[in-house]
């Protein structure tokens, strides 16, 4: 990532900094999946773009299914997982706080 391109996207990465700060995300398509099988729904899926085939399917059909919000986001999963403090790679992060999601969801239309 360049120097100009982080200033740009500094509001959403600091955005989802403050939602893994709160306690209102949830790491991971398993994660993220058990979540939507036991009904706690989220307000927001937020996916890498390198993810696989099969992984993005497998988000795409799941959202749909359960009606959650998904967005495709520019940053890699190594991207992500710095923005929330992760040192492995993310694939998804999903925001389990309406207000916060509100906020996410701004930020990434600026």
């Amino acid at each position: 990532m360049k120097r100009e391109d982080v200033a740009g996207d500094a509001p959403v990465l600091q955005a989802l900094g403050l939602c893994a700060k709160a306690g209102r995300l949830v790491f991971g398509v398993p994660m993220i999946c058990e979540m939507l099988k036991k009904g706690k729904k989220p307000f927001l899926v937020l996916t890498a773009s390198d993810n696989a085939q099969n992984t993005a399917k497998r988000l795409r059909d799941r959202c749909a299914f359960y009606a959650v919000p998904l967005i495709a986001l520019a940053w890699s999963g190594e991207e992500l997982a710095r923005a929330v403090g992760k040192s492995a790679h993310l694939a998804a992060v999903a925001v389990t706080d309406e207000n916060l999601s509100v906020l996410v969801a701004k930020k990434l239309q600026n």
